[in-house]
């Protein structure tokens, strides 16, 4: 072993532990001392015994129902005017879905769907997306250029 060359380097590790520990001892000395925030009286036992009954039980939660829709009452045949509103409003919708054709004529979907089909055939709409679900119609590429 060449004992050398180890007490060569021994002089250079101890400045850097003293160099440290010299930075210890300022930062150690710089920070201010911590104190105690300032006591909270504490409540005598009666105190607490009557703020514990004047507390008494909360009320129970009252659960909702959820949310409630009216009953509608869509009709199940078309009468002269409701026919009369789809030959004369439905044709000229740019967008035409079976709920649009219900929440408009206030008819059932079964109703709404039977009759934009017969639209269709008639050649007064057009379906623009067919769906196993829902098929989507606009209006006729005749009745536009009339427009």
């Amino acid at each position: 072993i060449n004992f050398s060359r180890l007490a060569h380097g021994l002089p250079c590790l101890v400045d850097s532990c003293l160099l440290f520990i010299h930075t210890l001892s300022v930062l150690c000395f710089c920070v201010q001392p911590f104190t105690m925030p300032p006591k909270i009286q504490q409540k005598s036992k009666e105190q607490k015994m009557a703020a514990a009954m004047a507390g008494g039980k909360g009320k129970k939660k009252k659960w909702s129902k959820g949310k409630s829709r009216d009953k509608v009452d869509n009709k199940v045949l078309l009468s002269k005017e409701q026919n009369d509103r789809l030959y004369s409003e439905v044709p000229k919708m740019k967008l035409i879905t079976v709920s649009a054709v219900v929440e408009k004529l206030k008819v059932s979907g079964g109703l709404a769907k039977r009759s934009l089909r017969i639209l269709a055939e008639e050649g007064q709409i057009r379906p623009v997306i067919v769906s196993s679900s829902q098929v989507i119609y606009t209006r006729s590429i005749a009745e536009e250029g009339d427009e």
